[in-house]
């Protein structure tokens, strides 16, 4: 080998030591800064601690007092005893105890009667009593309502009699105007006719039932009845009557 590559080869540096290096003054930093920090906390000076007591302490115990010589009392001297006289007694006489009120008898409780035995209702009666009641009942309202279409029918009854009246009433009063009386007519005679006529009001025929006794005053009615014709109409239809007795006086 030559002494150029030689030179070469020494000059070169190794990489790895460099880093070993650094790494070992590494770990000298750290080891330093550990000691340097334990150090100085072992060192800290201790925190003072203030404790407040709220009792005051308890007093110191008193020595126990030495006990008294005890002093015997001397013995009392011996009396005579003084002879007794004996008082009389006074008997007080003590008057009578009051005599008791006599307690106010109380009045005797009422006796409760005994309630009397209610028969027992059989079913089937009382089923019984009960369809009678509800018959009696519709009885009842049967008769009212009888008693009520009775009552409409007489009314009924008397307005249509009054209706025919006031008709006939007008069928006489025209015939009557249309009567001549003949001059030697005396008195007030009574002449009936039976008059029949259609629902128009025209006479189909005239009838003399009851003569009033005097010729002259039968003819007049006749013609009048025949001049009057057609007659007045109902105001209700239902009490048309086509057969009508008609009675004429001629005072009235």
């Amino acid at each position: 080998m030559s002494v150029a590559s030689a030179s070469v080869f020494e000059e070169r540096l190794d990489p790895g030591k460099l880093t070993s290096a650094l790494l070992a003054a590494a770990v000298h930093l750290a080891l330093l800064a550990v000691l340097v920090f334990g150090v100085r906390w072992q060192n800290r000076p201790a925190e003072a601690v203030t404790v407040e007591l709220w009792e005051p302490p308890p007093a110191p115990l008193a020595e126990a007092p030495k006990p008294a010589p005890k002093i015997e009392p001397a013995p009392p001297p011996v009396l005579k005893p003084e002879a007794v006289i004996p008082k009389p007694e006074i008997v007080e006489k003590k008057a009578p105890p009051p005599k008791p009120k006599p307690e106010p008898k109380a009045a005797p409780k009422p006796v409760p009667k005994a309630e009397p035995l209610k028969p027992r209702v059989d079913e089937t009666q009382k089923r019984i009593r009960e369809e009678l009641a509800r018959e009696q009942a519709s009885l009842a309202i049967d008769r009212e309502r009888q008693q009520i279409k009775d009552q409409l029918a007489k009314d009924a009854a008397a307005a249509s009699s009054k209706a025919k009246a006031d008709w006939v009433d007008k069928i006489r009063a025209k015939i009557r105007g249309n009567i001549v009386l003949p001059p030697d007519l005396q008195g007030n005679p009574e002449a009936l006719f039976a008059v029949v006529q259609l629902p128009s009001g025209e006479v189909l025929s005239k009838k003399l039932m009851k003569s009033s006794g005097h010729r002259g005053y039968d003819e007049a009615v006749e013609r009048a009845i025949l001049k009057s014709s057609p007659l007045p109409k109902p105001d209700r239809p239902e009490i048309f009557d086509r057969e009508l007795r008609l009675t004429f006086r001629p005072r009235d």
